[in-house]
């Protein structure tokens, strides 16, 4: 029986879309009927949370993963050592970083290149060149690489050299929050709800800056779920002076979620650069219009389904805006494109393609 090892250093809970995709890989894995074990070697804080998605044993590293220094010195040395005690035949790295060295193969799921093709985003410019070289030295070790987007596998090549011929793109798959009642929709009257942290490449103050393009009698109100402590959109708002359309919230819990997403307009995502768009696929998966920023890896996840915007230009911005909120048979006809869109990405198509790839490096035929 071929066993895995699973590097969940970098699992703490605050990780927003490379945890979910690990969680949903792994619960998803564990419903195949196939003969491999899988032992994760998790960090401190992920012992400490609710592991049941997990198919396996668990190992307790007793190495933070958010405390950046003892985390690399985990992910650089600690996990090929403990996939060497466990006598793992692979290891899979499923949040961007792994091992230097290894002596078994390794396969590295990159989810993005944004250190190396937006570095003026980052919100911790002082992590941006360690980053960089931990990641080339992932990508050296690595048997195969696993990424979510043409675009991320374009980046992949382009900035760490890898060749083409190891690389394989599997997309995500979305989630929607359990019990959303789209019936309600509009009930508090129109807004367009946003959510995610603030680091800049999500570019939300364009959002704001579009509402002062918007007359008030038809201006919805925006909320930007996500922040955490000091907001840094408080500026922008004040800037605008759209204190009154504007909420700014912090982390919510699934409730509260589940109430936006029954009662939201649209949900927007302003983007300047992405590895992928689990929000669409889950906001779609619930039958709420999208509206995104016309990116390659927006196209890539939204297909027809959404309505794109130069994330740019706050008039235009505004246009998309204006469109779902005042035009009802767009939204009921965007609901309808967007959930036969979300249901073409599944977990189970994410997980049966990412163990053809453990079969590949481990030489295994189905």
């Amino acid at each position: 029986m071929p066993r895995v090892l699973v590097d969940l250093l970098s699992y703490s809970g605050t990780k927003g879309g490379m945890e979910t995709y690990t969680r949903e890989l792994y619960r998803a894995l564990g419903s195949l009927d196939d003969a491999y074990e899988y032992v994760g070697y998790i960090s401190r804080e992920g012992a400490r949370l609710d592991t049941s998605w997990f198919p396996g044993r668990l190992i307790e590293s007793g190495i933070s993963g958010e405390n950046r220094f003892h985390w690399a010195w985990g992910e650089l040395t600690q996990v090929a050592r403990a996939a060497r005690r466990e006598g793992a035949d692979l290891i899979h790295a499923p949040a961007t970083l792994g091992p230097r060295r290894s002596a078994m193969p390794t396969v590295v799921t990159m989810h993005d290149m944004l250190y190396w093709s937006h570095p003026e985003y980052m919100s911790t410019p002082l992590y941006t060149a360690p980053v960089k070289w931990m990641e080339k030295a992932a990508a050296a070790n690595a048997a195969r690489i696993v990424t979510i987007s043409p675009t991320s596998a374009d980046e992949i090549v382009k900035y760490l050299g890898f060749p083409r011929d190891r690389l394989d793109v599997i997309p995500l798959a979305g989630t929607a929050p359990l019990a959303v009642d789209r019936t309600r929709a509009g009930s508090d009257g129109p807004f367009i709800l946003a959510t995610g942290n603030r680091r800049p490449h999500k570019n939300w103050g364009a959002l704001i800056r579009a509402l002062a393009h918007i007359p008030d009698d038809r201006r919805p109100v925006v909320v930007i779920t996500g922040g955490r402590g000091g907001d840094p959109l408080q500026e922008v708002v004040d800037e605008t002076g759209m204190q009154a359309w504007v909420r700014l919230r912090g982390w919510v819990d699934d409730d509260e979620m589940r109430d936006l997403y029954s009662t939201a307009t649209a949900l927007a995502i302003p983007s300047l650069a992405e590895g992928f768009s689990l929000p669409t696929l889950e906001a779609m998966g619930a039958g709420i219009p999208v509206l995104l920023s016309d990116i390659d890896v927006h196209r890539f996840v939204g297909g027809e389904a959404a309505l794109y915007f130069d994330p740019r230009d706050d008039r235009d911005v505004a246009r998309a805006i204006e469109a779902v909120t005042t035009d009802a048979a767009l939204c009921d006809r965007m609901a309808a494109d967007g959930r036969s869109r979300a249901a073409e990405f599944t977990w189970d198509r994410t997980a049966r393609e990412t163990r053809a790839v453990f079969d590949r490096v481990l030489g295994i035929s189905r």
